[in-house]
């Protein structure tokens, strides 16, 4: 793209379009992820709705490659492209919460924060991850979970309206009764689409919830995982924890003589009566006792952003995931080997409920399609040097690989690596695959927004 191509897209938006003499350029290309080193032509910071709609149209016009970035949060940098246009919506970040009608609308550019923060002043939330630097919109089409998702369930469960950008460039309104295809698809099925410029949720109320950790050594994994099998998925719906392999942090509120050794625990968010909470979690010593256990309350908004500092924007990662519906006893030897394997302070391996509330929402009601899964396992090779890049993607891709097996077959789309191959994508979508592809051949027949984890248009 030379310099009259950029200063005819910077004539027809509001927003700035940065190109790679532009000193802010560098900055402007950084993702979450800094194993992504890729250089976009142009990136599009749009200032509104009318912006994006101008961008994908001059995008479309002139045949160039397309990707869409909301929070930068993309494990495989997919929200950048190389010599194309990266539509930018981080300026897009504002928030409007409704207390009456307990809604909230999102920019498509919002966080996770951004979107805590504010549904937290009237002491209401939605069900989100668990890293508030996340993008409210890929993560909500991609399907969300986190804390809330056995009280109240999925993120993409409690969106109620998008505004979306097509790719012919104009805009619509998605719901249940506007274009109820459209909506089904954005539920889960990614960014194939279109582009949400806007997202309403439905809001509940949360306010201070009680929070736990609890850790085992490392050697314990087996005890502690065939415990929190049998425990969790008959657990009340206000009970939630993931389960996790990491290398205890530095700092509090871990004692010193922790610090840097390879451990398995739980991180529990707890929802119901706080003054329970101390004895509803008692039961972790049924696992054998800890090494630590910490509980306290705390308001919700605080949970959501406790790992932010441990896991800032710039360091190497890399990810892949997969649904478990049960964890057999040959599992619980390989956690325990990639366990006491793990390669760097913080590499880590998280299995997050996904069972509760998304149980009760029909298999076909969106396109989410593991509703029978019990678990959102997520392998994540992670260290602030790149030298160590290559160490932490093997241990990655060999856990994710030995795990497969006893594995449903598909992953969290959010969760998919880099270069993973379209079978994946297949199995990622199982059934509601040739329904999505029918869905994306009526809005993008020409695959327009084809720099996700792509379903390609059906054939007419």
């Amino acid at each position: 793209m030379n310099s009259a191509t950029l200063e005819d897209m910077r004539t027809s938006l509001r927003g700035p379009v940065i190109g790679p003499r532009d000193a802010e350029y560098d900055q402007a290309r950084k993702i979450y992820n800094a194993m992504i080193d890729k250089r976009p032509a142009a990136i599009v910071r749009c200032a509104d709705a009318a912006d994006v709609m101008a961008a994908v149209a001059y995008v479309r016009d002139h045949g160039l490659e397309l990707a869409v970035r909301g929070g930068g949060h993309s494990g495989p940098g997919l929200c950048l492209v190389d010599d194309g246009v990266t539509i930018d919506l981080s300026p897009m970040r504002g928030v409007r919460v409704d207390p009456s009608a307990r809604t909230a609308q999102a920019g498509g550019g919002a966080q996770l924060g951004d979107l805590d923060h504010a549904t937290h002043a009237f002491g209401l939330a939605t069900p989100t991850g668990i890293i508030s630097m996340t993008g409210v919109g890929g993560l909500t089409l991609g399907g969300g979970h986190g804390y809330l998702t056995r009280k109240y369930g999925l993120t993409a469960d409690n969106l109620i309206a998008a505004d979306v950008v097509l790719a012919d460039g104009s805009y619509v309104t998605a719901n249940a009764d506007e274009h109820p295809d459209l909506f089904w698809a954005l539920r889960g099925g990614g960014g194939n689409f279109g582009i949400a410029t806007s997202l309403t949720y439905r809001l509940h109320p949360v306010d201070t919830v009680g929070v736990g950790v609890t850790v085992w050594p490392v050697d314990h994994i087996p005890e502690a995982l065939a415990w929190y099998r049998a425990f969790l998925p008959q657990a009340p719906e206000d009970v939630y924890g993931f389960f996790n392999v990491f290398v205890v942090p530095p700092g509090p509120p871990f004692p010193e003589e922790l610090h840097g050794r390879k451990v398995c625990g739980i991180v529990w968010c707890h929802t119901g009566d706080l003054d329970r909470l101390d004895e509803t979690l008692s039961v972790v010593h049924e696992a054998g006792p800890p090494a630590f256990h910490f509980t306290t309350p705390m308001p919700y908004v605080a949970l959501q952003s406790m790992f932010d500092e441990l896991i800032p924007t710039g360091y190497q990662w890399y990810w892949r995931g997969d649904f478990f519906d049960h964890i057999p006893d040959a599992a619980l030897d390989v956690h325990l080997k990639y366990g006491e394997s793990n390669p760097t302070q913080l590499s880590l391996m998280h299995l997050y409920p996904v069972d509760g509330a998304a149980h009760r929402m029909g298999p076909d009601e969106t396109a989410w399609s593991y509703r029978d899964a019990v678990w959102s396992g997520v392998f994540a090779g992670v260290d602030p040097d790149p030298v160590n890049a290559d160490a932490i993607r093997q241990w990655c891709v060999d856990y994710q690989e030995e795990l497969h097996p006893y594995s449903m077959g598909g992953s969290y789309v959010n969760f998919m690596g880099a270069g993973e191959g379209q079978e994946r994508v297949r199995a990622t979508y199982r059934d509601h695959y040739d329904r999505l592809a029918r869905v994306k051949r009526t809005y993008d027949p020409d695959n327009l927004f084809h720099a996700n984890q792509n379903i390609a248009p059906a054939r007419a």
